[in-house]
């Protein structure tokens, strides 16, 4: 693709970075067909060829972009299924997020900035989180009477609000018997108000493989949520913090990986790289970093998982979050890992395609969310699973609003199966019937 950006413009690094990207582009159109917005909606602006060509025009010309532009680009859930088709190497996602930048920095959104703003500052925050929850509580029975975003909002709100969890504080998780490895975990923002459970799971299950799982003191959100919505300066400053605080963790005891069992913000860390690439301070800190970031099943593919300790067999379907999939190119490793597990892995027809949750993008987008939703649920249903398998909690929040089939984590079956206690989730669910846990199994909270 031909571009035109100034000698001024490409002194700048990230106008640098795209136009080699748009470079790349040789219009085939291949991505067209995996992507979730132009499946849906059939128009070739709502496509990735078509934001590419709208994302050019919109950073060559410089300045405030038209309300069009932004409309087709504010469509892109960054599912990132454009880059697994695309033959060329083109960096779709590199260039949409500095196409977001743009918007957020010259665009003055009316009158959507208010609630954009909103989320950025309290999803990212567990107390305010968890206090916008309890508040949402009182006024879910009344979503379906209000319009458009609100009524989104508080339909995705849960029926409860989970206290604190132990596993959210600094700290270090011993390994049971000898030490293998010693990992960070990144507990999240979100996950651990919305589902703590994960992160128990998770330290839980490393601890019985033998590592030592610590949870950095300082440690904040990666800043992917901030990141995507353009609003840079907020996830840098999340991103620092969390670097720092693993770095510490690295020149102190040292650490062998910094585990993420969120994929949406393991595609974030793992690119922690670029994003700090002009910083002089951060850049080779980010690196590092990045260099050991790996996610739950990918680190418990590389080290083994134990036997099984119960009888399993049900049938899942493993949902491979966009993120997973498209984001972190990770495919295999949690199917291996439930089958050795001894469950019955269902593949989901349409796979490739987004469930609809991409970070803020059911609150944002509600209506395409939820027809995206549908679409995944009805093709999950049809595998005739009892139960479905996610490394997300996006995808796993999104699609249990359109499913009577219980959503657990990979690492919550895996964590049952080897030792742990059933996921809360199962317990009424007749497919699972039997002991919620192995004689003589580790107790339900992780020491």
């Amino acid at each position: 693709m031909q571009t035109n950006f100034t000698l001024t413009q490409l002194a700048n690094a990230d106008y640098r970075d795209s136009e080699a990207i748009l470079r790349k582009c040789v219009h085939c159109g291949f991505c067209t067909a995996t992507c979730p917005t132009y499946v849906l909606l059939g128009d070739e602006l709502d496509s990735p060829r078509g934001r590419i060509y709208q994302i050019k025009d919109m950073l060559e010309k410089g300045g405030p972009p038209t309300e069009h532009q932004v409309k087709h680009v504010d469509r892109c859930l960054s599912c990132l299924s454009c880059m697994t088709t695309c033959p060329s190497g083109v960096n779709y996602m590199h260039l949409v997020d500095h196409a977001r930048a743009h918007i957020e920095a010259t665009h003055a959104r009316p009158p959507d900035r208010a609630i954009r703003d909103l989320l950025a500052r309290v999803l990212p925050n567990p107390r305010l989180f968890r206090l916008a929850l309890i508040a949402a509580w009182f006024g879910k029975p009344f979503a379906g009477l209000l319009p458009g975003r609100l009524g989104a909002l508080l339909a995705l709100a849960p029926k409860s609000v989970p206290g604190p969890s132990h596993s959210d504080r600094a700290g270090s998780h011993p390994a049971v018997g000898p030490r293998r490895k010693r990992a960070a975990l990144l507990v999240g923002c979100a996950q651990q108000v919305l589902a703590p459970q994960i992160n128990e799971a998770t330290i839980r299950l490393l601890n019985r493989q033998g590592v030592e799982v610590v949870v950095a003191k300082g440690a904040d959100c990666c800043g992917a949520l901030t990141h995507h919505m353009g609003k840079t300066g907020l996830s840098d400053a999340a991103a620092k913090k969390t670097i720092d605080a693993w770095i510490a963790e690295m020149d102190g005891e040292g650490l062998d990986a910094i585990i993420v069992n969120t994929s949406g913000c393991g595609t974030t860390v793992k690119d922690y790289a670029y994003q700090f690439r002009e910083d002089a301070e951060y850049a080779p800190k980010a690196l590092r970093v990045a260099a050991i970031a790996r996610d739950v099943t990918e680190f418990l593919a590389e080290i083994g998982l134990s036997a099984p300790v119960i009888e399993t067999g049900q049938a899942i379907a493993y949902h491979s979050a966009c993120s997973m999939q498209h984001g972190q190119r990770i495919k295999d490793p949690p199917r291996h890992l439930l089958r050795g597990a001894g469950f019955e892995v269902k593949e989901i027809p349409e796979a490739h395609l987004c469930c609809g949750s991409a970070g803020t993008y059911n609150m944002l987008q509600p209506e395409i969310a939820v027809q995206l939703r549908d679409r995944k649920v009805r093709n999950i249903e049809s595998t005739k699973a009892a139960a479905i398998a996610a490394g997300n909690l996006g995808c796993i929040t999104q699609i249990a609003t359109g499913t009577g089939l219980p959503i657990v984590h990979t690492v919550e079956l895996l964590d049952w199966a080897t030792g742990g206690p059933k996921p809360d989730a199962l317990r009424d669910s007749p497919a699972f019937a039997g002991p919620a846990q192995a004689p003589g199994a580790a107790p339900r909270a992780a020491e």
